[in-house]
């Protein structure tokens, strides 16, 4: 059967009247100075924007009659002092070299001048740039990459974030959902703290507690109540009293203890096992799990009143694949946590834009802290990272990328209309592939091209096969 060619729609999580398209060049790292982190610039009603080197990182605007230009300099000593221009033009942005000494590099190739595409790898010197079309969402503030806790170059990541700040000073119930390694007890740490809770955060795994002892461990229990209880242990509801109960992994929680914690919630009070009496307790409640909770709700593992209490306010957090323009800033905030003064050389950095991160920022937190280990002149090579990263090639992007074990591309974010010419590229790439059945050795062969860039290209087009 022939296969067609089609561009996944997807689903946006904001109505369509609440994003803006536009398109935005986000500093990713300076290899020499990584944690200096990241910063994200929206080209919104900007003409062209000069790069060169400078003693700070800065960014200057200038209001011209062709409209508003603006100057970012560096501190990077291989970038020249006027080293390369974006330019606006009718089919978008272009880069073009302005004679500088160490060029200007798209996805590894030197270019004099190019066209600019979603999701394009731009180095310039040794620091790492990426341009990318997005949809962003009206009226938030772009200045999202300041230092907190919680930072990101995600507008609308950092909506939501700026909710869950009010959220927490408030008692409602936090459910946190995401891939492993997201960053969901660092997200449940920073409510806590947020909500002005005098009493303890206890975080508790509730896959790591045998069944049997589950309601012995969160409610408590009385000295001889059953074997092996040989004193009084008040639990982690009660430990948590006057201040924040983080359930990890809720969805492994057995159901019976679902209805013991439901009763919990609703009527404010604990009953230790072999205790005669409850006791009342001022707990909040912030929860997570890696867990399909609506599809364990529709086959009855997890029991729906539970999820309506535990879902006051949810926070789905993206995994790393879906927010590589953080990388940067993650890169950054990591070594500064470790004190770290290590420098990245490009070819590394590069690398790491290339993985997909499947075990997210936990997986990227282990790669730092094994890489810092091994460059013992401070300096991390592409001998330094895991296999999984050095086995890697083709062309940096951070164009949407495919979730672990899927074989289709992630749904791209709507784009500016094409220019001509990659206009007919596609229409070009989209017959090609038809007629060979989505063979991507195939379509390279006929057009003379590496499988690599046309896989990039197939990526950069949101094209798949069906």
């Amino acid at each position: 059967m022939d296969k067609t060619v089609t561009q996944p729609t997807g689903r946006t999580s904001e109505p369509e009247a609440e994003r803006e398209p536009t398109q935005v060049l986000t500093l990713l790292v300076e290899c020499d100075r990584p944690a200096g982190g990241s910063e994200l610039i929206v080209l919104t009603g900007v003409e062209a924007v000069t790069i060169g080197r400078g003693e700070h990182r800065g960014l200057a605007e200038t209001e011209k009659r062709s409209g508003r230009t603006l100057a970012l300099t560096v501190p990077d000593r291989r970038i020249s002092s006027s080293h390369a221009v974006l330019e606006r033009t009718a089919q978008g942005f272009r880069i073009r070299d302005l004679g500088s000494a160490n060029g200007t590099r798209i996805g590894g190739e030197r270019v004099e001048q190019a066209n600019l595409h979603h999701g394009d790898i731009i180095q310039i010197g040794h620091t790492l740039f990426a341009f990318e079309d997005k949809q962003l969402p009206a009226r938030v503030p772009v200045s999202v990459g300041q230092k907190t806790k919680i930072s990101t170059l995600s507008p609308s990541y950092a909506q939501r974030l700026a909710q869950l700040s009010r959220i927490a000073m408030t008692p409602i119930p936090v459910l946190f959902l995401g891939e492993s390694g997201t960053g969901k007890e660092v997200l449940a740490r920073v409510t806590h703290e947020l909500s002005g809770r005098p009493g303890a955060f206890v975080p508790v795994n509730c896959g790591a507690i045998p069944p049997n002892l589950v309601e012995s461990h969160l409610f408590g229990h009385q000295k001889g109540s059953f074997s092996g209880a040989v004193r009084d242990e008040i639990g982690f509801v009660r430990a948590a009293d006057g201040g924040t109960l983080f359930l990890d992994e809720i969805g492994d929680l057995p159901p019976a203890s679902q209805a013991a914690l439901l009763r919990v919630l609703q009527e404010g009070e604990v009953h230790p096992v072999g205790a005669a009496r409850a006791v009342k307790v001022d707990v909040r409640i912030v929860a997570a799990t890696h867990r399909p909770l609506d599809r364990m709700q529709d086959e009855g593992s997890f029991r729906r009143d539970l999820y309506a209490r535990l879902s006051g306010f949810v926070v789905q957090l993206p995994s790393l694949r879906e927010r590589m323009e953080d990388i940067g800033q993650l890169i950054g905030e990591l070594l500064s946590r470790s004190n770290s003064t290590v420098r990245i050389r490009p070819e590394a950095a590069t690398q790491m834009l290339r993985y997909d991160w499947p075990l997210n920022v936990r997986e990227l937190a282990q790669c730092l802290s094994t890489a810092s280990a091994l460059a013992t002149d401070g300096v991390i090579r592409g001998e330094h990272l895991p296999p999984a990263l050095t086995a890697l090639t083709g062309p940096p992007t951070l164009a949407p990328r495919s979730a672990p074990g899927s074989q289709e591309p992630a749904p791209p974010s709507k784009t500016a209309p094409l220019s001509p010419e990659d206009q007919a590229l596609r229409d070009d790439l989209v017959r090609r592939l038809e007629e060979s059945g989505f063979n991507i050795s195939a379509v390279a062969r006929d057009m003379g091209k590496a499988r690599q860039q046309v896989q990039r290209w197939v990526r950069r087009f949101g094209l798949k096969g069906s």
